[in-house]
C-alpha cells in the first residue's frame, strides 16, 4: 500500500472513529447524555496538546475508550469530573461517573466500577457521592436506569450473577416506563443487552455443573433444566435488543447481538434460526466502516460457521471451510490497513490455526509466526501473543520437534504469566474460555516434559537457589508450571478484580530441603494418565504415573467418595476402592515413605482429586488408614502457602456456631438445627480463650465488631453452609432473621471474606480459620476450589473445614480433640493434632471413614 493510500485509509478510519466515539453510550458504548460535535481537526488535536475545552476532553476520553486506550480513559475521565464538581454540576459529576465505570469493567476492575456507582455498605446501601445516588438526588431517572444498567454489568463481570440480574432487572423496569417519554433506545438497549449477557453467564455455570455431574454417574436432568431456562431468558433479551438497534438501524449492534444469539439457538437444537441469524450478520459486515470492531465481529462469526458446541475449543479441528477462510483474509486485510497489530494478530492465528488443522505444518508454521511477530509489535497484544506461541508449540510437538515445542510453550507461559490477572478478569472482545485457552497450556506443557521422563526414577537433589542446577532439573520446572495453573485456576474461580497474589516465592525443593520428616506428593491429571510426583526432604524428586483414561480415572475416585457419604446404621466401610487408590498414589513411593523417616504428607491436588479426603486411603497390607501412618494437608498450591510455624503467643478464638432450626426462603428449605454445636463450642473455649456467638448473637455485625474490638488469631465458625461452583454460590447461615419472613440471613464468599480480612490489618494474623459442618456441593470439580478461596482470600494461613456434611456429635469430637491437642503440646503441628483427632474417632465409636474423613486441613501444616 502507497503512503498515500494509507494516509486515506488512516484519516477514513478516524472519521469512522469519531462519529463512533461522539455517540458512546451506557453498556453499548452510548451513555453521553450532554455532549456536543466537535471537528475531527479538533478531535485529533485534542490527542496532541492539554485540550481546554472540557467538552474536547470528554470526547477525548470517549476516544481513548473507543481505540482500546482504556487506562488513558480513565485518567481523562478523572479530569473531566474533577472539573465538573468544582464547577458545582454534581448531576454531570453522577453521569460522568457511569462512563468511567464502564471502562473499569471493560479493563477487568469490575470492583473499581461498583464502588463509583454504587460503593455499597455493610447494608448494601449506596454511599451519597455514588452515581445512582446522586441521579436520586437529583431526581435524574436517566442517569439513575444508566447507572443500575451499569452496576448489573460490572457485578456480572465479578462473578456476582444474583445481584447483576437484581440491578439490571430494576433498571429495565423503569426503562420501561419512560421508553416512551424520552429515554434514548440506546440505553434500554444496553439494559437489555445485560441481561442477556447475565442469563448467558448463568446458563454456562448450570452447563458446567451438568457435565461435572454426569461424567461423576449422577443424573444431571436439574442442572441441565436450569440451564435451558437461563438460555431461553438470554434469547428472550437479545431478541428484544435486536429488535430496537434495528430500528436505529445501527448496523454494528445488530451484528453484535446476532453473535450473542447465534450459539444460544445452536445450543438449543434452532439449528435454521441459527444459520439464518449468522447469514445476516456475515451480509451485514460489508455496511460497517473499516474499524477494529468490524474485524473482531468478522473472527467471531468465521468462529460461528461451525456450531459452538462442536468447535468450541482451539485445540479441537472443525470441519474444513472455503468461507471461513476467505472472513479470516478479509479480517487480516482490514487489520493490516489499520495497522491495528491486535486486531491483525487475532485474525493472523486463526487462519493459521486452519492449517493446523488440515496438517499443512509448514504453512501453519509460516502464518502463525506472522501472527506472533504482529501480537509482539503492540504491548496490547500480548492476550494473542500467547494463543500464538502455543499454537506454534502444538505444531512443533505435532513435528516431533519436542526439545523446541518445549522452549515455545515455556514461553507462552511467561506470557501468559505477565497478563495473568487481566486476561482472566478482562471484558473481551475475543470471548476466550479459560478452560479452553488457558488450562490446556499448562497440562500439555506438564505432559511433554513428563514424557521425557520415566517413572519411580530418582532425580539429583536440587539446590534450586543456584539457578544453573535449577534449569538442568526438569521436575523443578514441571512443579513450577503445575504450581502456576492450580493459582490460575483460583484466580479464574474468583473472576473478579481480586488478584490472587503468591506469597511463597521459594521451590518446592527448596522447601523440601529444609522440611524434615515432611513429604510433598503433587498429582495432575492428564487424557491419558494420572501422573504422581513425590518431593522428599532434601529435595529428591520420584515420578510415577497411572496409565488409566481420565474419565475412568473421574469415576472411579467418585465412586470412591459416594462410598465415603454412604454411611448407614451398622454399615461397615467396604474398603475395597480406597485400597485401589491407595496403590495407585501412595504404593508405588512406599519405600521412599518409612514411618521413622516420613511423619506428615503434604498433598497439592489436581481436578477431582481434590474432592475425596486422603486420610480414608486405606493399606490392605498394613490395615491401616493412611491417617494411621501419617498426619496429612492439603495445600492449594505451594506459591500460596505460609510456611511459618504456628505463633502459638496469644491465642484466642472466636467461635461462633448455630444449634437452632434455620429458615432459608430462597432456596425454599428448612435446615435442622445442630443440637452439639454449644457442646463443641464450649468444648472449645476451655482449651483456649476467647468469645462466644451462639444463634441469635450470631449476625454478621456482631462478627464484624468483634473482629474490630480485637484480634483473634482463631475463629471457628460451626453452622451449615456450603461451598459452591460459584463464589456467589459459597455462603454460611447465620443466627440473624430477616424482620418480614423470619428467614436466616446468610453470609455469601465475598461478604465473608471481606468482615474476616479485618483481622490481617495491621499485621494481625489469622492462624486458622475453622468450618465445622459446611460441605462442598456436588457436581463440580470448581467447588472444592472454594474451601482454599475463603482461606486465602481473607488472609488465614490454614482453613479446616469438612469436605461434606457428617453428624454434629463427631464434628464436635473432632474439634474438641484438635483444639486440646494443639494448646496442650506446643510442639505438635496442626497436621499432627487433626490427625490425632481423627485416630481418635477410628479408635472410638465412629470407625467409619464418613465421621472423621471429610476433615481435612488446608495451607499452613505447622
Amino acid at each position: 500500500m502507497t503512503s498515500k493510500k494509507r494516509k486515506k485509509t488512516s484519516n477514513s478510519w478516524q472519521k469512522a472513529l469519531f462519529l463512533l466515539t461522539i455517540t458512546f453510550l451506557l453498556l453499548i458504548n452510548n451513555v453521553s447524555l450532554s455532549t456536543k460535535q466537535i471537528s475531527i481537526g479538533q478531535f485529533v488535536a485534542a490527542q496532541s496538546r492539554d485540550a481546554s475545552n472540557i467538552i474536547q476532553r470528554e470526547n477525548l476520553a470517549r476516544g481513548y475508550s473507543q481505540v482500546g486506550k482504556l487506562e488513558e480513559a480513565i485518567q481523562e475521565w478523572a479530569k473531566v469530573i474533577t472539573y465538573y464538581r468544582q464547577a458545582g454540576n454534581n448531576k454531570q459529576v453522577g453521569r460522568l461517573k457511569i462512563e468511567q465505570a464502564q471502562v473499569y469493567s471493560r479493563l477487568g476492575q469490575p470492583r473499581n466500577a461498583i464502588e463509583l456507582l454504587c460503593n455499597p455498605d455493610t447494608e448494601k446501601k449506596c454511599d451519597s457521592d455514588s452515581s445512582i445516588e446522586i441521579a436520586r438526588s437529583f431526581k435524574d431517572e436517566i442517569g439513575e436506569i444508566a447507572a443500575m444498567g451499569a452496576l448489573g454489568d460490572a457485578y456480572r463481570l465479578a462473578g456476582d450473577y444474583k445481584v447483576s440480574v437484581s440491578y439490571l432487572e430494576q433498571s429495565l423496569q423503569k426503562a420501561q416506563k419512560l421508553k416512551n417519554i424520552g429515554l434514548p433506545k440506546s440505553i434500554l438497549s444496553g439494559v437489555l443487552n445485560g441481561l442477556g449477557n447475565v442469563h448467558i453467564s448463568l446458563a454456562q455455570v448450570k452447563y458446567r455443573q451438568a457435565n461435572s455431574v454426569t461424567s461423576s454417574g449422577d443424573d444431571g436432568t436439574t442442572f441441565i433444566n436450569d440451564a435451558q431456562e437461563e438460555d431461553s431468558k438470554a434469547i428472550n433479551y437479545l431478541q428484544q435488543n435486536l429488535e430496537i438497534v434495528r430500528t436505529q438501524n445501527n448496523v454494528l449492534g445488530i451484528v453484535r447481538s446476532l453473535q450473542r444469539i447465534i450459539p444460544l439457538y445452536y445450543r438449543n437444537n434452532e439449528t435454521a434460526k441459527a444459520k439464518t441469524s449468522l447469514l445476516e450478520a456475515i451480509n451485514l459486515l460489508d455496511k460497517l466502516p473499516e474499524t477494529r470492531a468490524r474485524v473482531y465481529a468478522t473472527i467471531n462469526l468465521a468462529n460461528l460457521l461451525q456450531p459452538p458446541i462442536d468447535a468450541v475449543s482451539r485445540i479441537t479441528c472443525p470441519a474444513p471451510s472455503l468461507q471461513k477462510t476467505e472472513l479470516l483474509l478479509q479480517a487480516v486485510n482490514i487489520g493490516q490497513r489499520l495497522q491495528d497489530f491486535r486486531a491483525e494478530s487475532f485474525a493472523l492465528g486463526e487462519l493459521g490455526h486452519i492449517y493446523e488443522c488440515q496438517q499443512d505444518y509448514p504453512k501453519a508454521m509460516e502464518i502463525t509466526r506472522t501472527a506472533r511477530l504482529a501480537a509482539e509489535k503492540s504491548l496490547k497484544a500480548q492476550d494473542s501473543l500467547y494463543l500464538w506461541e502455543w499454537q506454534a508449540a502444538r505444531i512443533l510437538k505435532a513435528q516431533g520437534k519436542t526439545s523446541e515445542a518445549i522452549s515455545v510453550y515455556d514461553q507462552a507461559v511467561k506470557t501468559l504469566e505477565s497478563i495473568r490477572s487481566d486476561f482472566l478478569t478482562a471484558n473481551r472482545d475475543i470471548q476466550l474460555d479459560f478452560r479452553d485457552t488457558v488450562e490446556p497450556i499448562y497440562r500439555e506443557l506438564v505432559a511433554l516434559r513428563l514424557s521425557t521422563e520415566q517413572p519411580i526414577q530418582t532425580v539429583s537433589k536440587s539446590v534450586a537457589s543456584k539457578e544453573n542446577k535449577n534449569k538442568s532439573n526438569n521436575f523443578t520446572y514441571i512443579l513450577r508450571t503445575i504450581d502456576s495453573l492450580k493459582l490460575a485456576e483460583l484466580q479464574n474461580y474468583f473472576g473478579d478484580d481480586c488478584i490472587i497474589v503468591p506469597i511463597q516465592t521459594e521451590s518446592i525443593n527448596e522447601i523440601a530441603d529444609k522440611s524434615s520428616k515432611t513429604a510433598f506428593i503433587n498429582t495432575v491429571v492428564l487424557n491419558n494418565k494420572t501422573a504422581v510426583i513425590l518431593t522428599l526432604p532434601g529435595g529428591e524428586n520420584r515420578y510415577s504415573s497411572i496409565p488409566v483414561a481420565r474419565q475412568e480415572f473421574n469415576n472411579k475416585i467418585n465412586e470412591f467418595r459416594k462410598g465415603l457419604e454412604a454411611i448407614r446404621d451398622n454399615d461397615e466401610f467396604d474398603s475395597t476402592l480406597a485400597g485401589d487408590i491407595y496403590n495407585w498414589l501412595i504404593k508405588p513411593f512406599e519405600e521412599f515413605l518409612k514411618p521413622e523417616e516420613i511423619k506428615t504428607l503434604v498433598f497439592s491436588q489436581d481436578g477431582v482429586l481434590r474432592s475425596v479426603p486422603m486420610a480414608a486411603l486405606y493399606d490392605s497390607v498394613s490395615k491401616k488408614y493412611l491417617i494411621q501412618k501419617y498426619a496429612i494437608a492439603t495445600i492449594p498450591g505451594l506459591n500460596l502457602t505460609d510456611i511459618r510455624p504456628l505463633n502459638r503467643q496469644n491465642l484466642k478464638i472466636l467461635a461462633l456456631g448455630l444449634s437452632e432450626d434455620a429458615f432459608l426462603k430462597d432456596r425454599n428449605a428448612v435446615i435442622p438445627g445442630l443440637d452439639d454445636v454449644p457442646n463443641e463450642l464450649n468444648a472449645i473455649l476451655e482449651k483456649i480463650p476467647g468469645k462466644k456467638l451462639l444463634n441469635a448473637e450470631f449476625t454478621a455485625s456482631r462478627l464484624e465488631a468483634e473482629l474490630k474490638k480485637q484480634s483473634y488469631p482463631i475463629i471457628h465458625i460451626a453452622t451449615h453452609g456450603e461451598f459452591g461452583a460459584e463464589p456467589e454460590e459459597t455462603y454460611i447461615i447465620t443466627g440473624e432473621k430477616e424482620l418480614m419472613s423470619r428467614q436466616n440471613k446468610t453470609l455469601n464468599f465475598n461478604q465473608l471474606e471481606q468482615k474476616i480480612r479485618r483481622v490481617t490489618r495491621n499485621n494481625k494474623q489469622l492462624e486458622l480459620l475453622t468450618l465445622t459442618a459446611c460441605k462442598t456441593a456436588r457436581g463440580d470439580e470448581r467447588a472444592t476450589l472454594g474451601l482454599a478461596g475463603v482461606a486465602i482470600q481473607a488472609g488465614a494461613r490454614s482453613a479446616l473445614a469438612s469436605l461434606w456434611s457428617i453428624p454434629d456429635a463427631p464434628t464436635a469430637e473432632i474439634a474438641k480433640v484438635f483444639y486440646e491437642k494443639l494448646s496442650s503440646n506446643r510442639n505438635i503441628s496442626k497436621a499432627e493434632a487433626l490427625q490425632a483427632a481423627q485416630i481418635a474417632l477410628i479408635e472410638g465409636k465412629y470407625t467409619h471413614p464418613a465421621n472423621w474423613a471429610p476433615f481435612i486441613l488446608i495451607g499452613n501444616w505447622l
